[in-house]
């Protein structure tokens, strides 16, 4: 009599933070800055299937569809509810409930993960009213979260090239424009008391040293804040009142002149003109030096004779 084998059961593909099969998934990026956590997931697979996460104390889990075609179906105990979404479509929950959806149609989303530390940071940096938590949204249109989300794409797609002081004035502007729009749970706060946001001398001279100073430590906006005695927020803003230009904007151009000086000399490769003025490479070193100047590193040196 032939023997019987018990063939075990194939096991079910790992899921990860957020409830995803990463076998299943084409894109699967992740990238810390800003205080928040970014994700990338994008599939072309059309029966994806579900998702789910059980509640915990991270906070809320922002997507941001930056491609249409996409539908899911929410589970909320015995009923669901079904939603589609567009590009620039949006959805908004909070980690303390559990998750669960069945994906239908391929999907490209970036995923913004904000615990309530980051929006009690923001509170304190943006003033006015404060929010405590996020409403939840599904599938609304947000052309100002689209737009931010496919800056972010690019910071996924090469964070060697990206610093942190950038990482932090769009990590600010997402966390800022989610609690103006979505915010709940408002109590009564401080206002601006108006009035023009400058830097003193003394405190000009010392942002601008440690901005210098971040191309080679990249020195983060919160740590220049904080030694300036400033908030973020409120830093940023008295650094363009002073100065005419944001900090990261600032920063780039300095490293365009310093690259501008190497460039004189005869000889000096252009790659190693971009690891010493702070780029990640060449191309980073192009691409920044091109929309200061209007030209490429090349093209500028060309055009000087040299």
């Amino acid at each position: 009599m032939p023997v019987l084998q018990r063939i075990p059961p194939t096991p079910a593909p790992s899921k990860d933070a957020l409830g995803c099969a990463a076998s299943k998934l084409d894109v699967n990026q992740e990238f810390e800055g800003g205080g928040l956590t970014f994700y990338r997931k994008s599939t072309g697979n059309e029966q994806f299937g579900n998702v789910s996460t059980p509640a915990s104390d991270r906070g809320f889990l922002v997507g941001v569809a930056l491609r249409g075609g996409h539908r899911r179906r929410i589970l909320h105990g015995n009923h669901a509810s079904t939603h589609d979404f567009d590009n620039g479509s949006i959805y908004i929950r909070d980690f303390t409930e559990d998750y669960r959806a069945d994906l239908q149609g391929g999907f490209d989303f970036l995923l913004v993960e904000m615990s309530r530390a980051f929006i009690e940071r923001v509170n304190d940096e943006k003033g006015g009213p404060r929010v405590s938590s996020l409403l939840p949204m599904n599938g609304q249109s947000d052309p100002v979260l689209g737009a931010l989300a496919q800056v972010m794409t690019q910071v996924l797609d090469r964070p060697a090239e990206t610093s942190s002081l950038f990482v932090d004035h769009v990590s600010l502007a997402i966390g800022t424009h989610l609690l103006s729009e979505y915010g709940a749970g408002a109590t009564a706060g401080w206002g601006d008391t108006g009035g023009g946001r400058v830097l003193s001398r003394k405190l000009e001279v010392r942002a601008k040293d440690m901005l210098l100073a971040a191309m080679r430590d990249d020195s983060s906006i919160a740590d220049i804040a904080e030694a300036c005695n400033l908030s973020r927020s409120y830093f940023i803003k008295a650094f363009r009142q002073t100065v005419g230009t944001t900090p990261h904007r600032w920063l780039l151009e300095q490293r365009v002149q310093k690259a501008k000086e190497h460039l004189r000399v005869p000889g000096r490769s252009i790659t190693e003109i971009a690891l010493q003025c702070g780029f990640a490479d060449q191309a980073h070193m192009t691409r920044v030096f091109a929309s200061v100047v209007g030209v490429s590193p090349g093209a500028w040196r060309r055009e000087h004779g040299i």
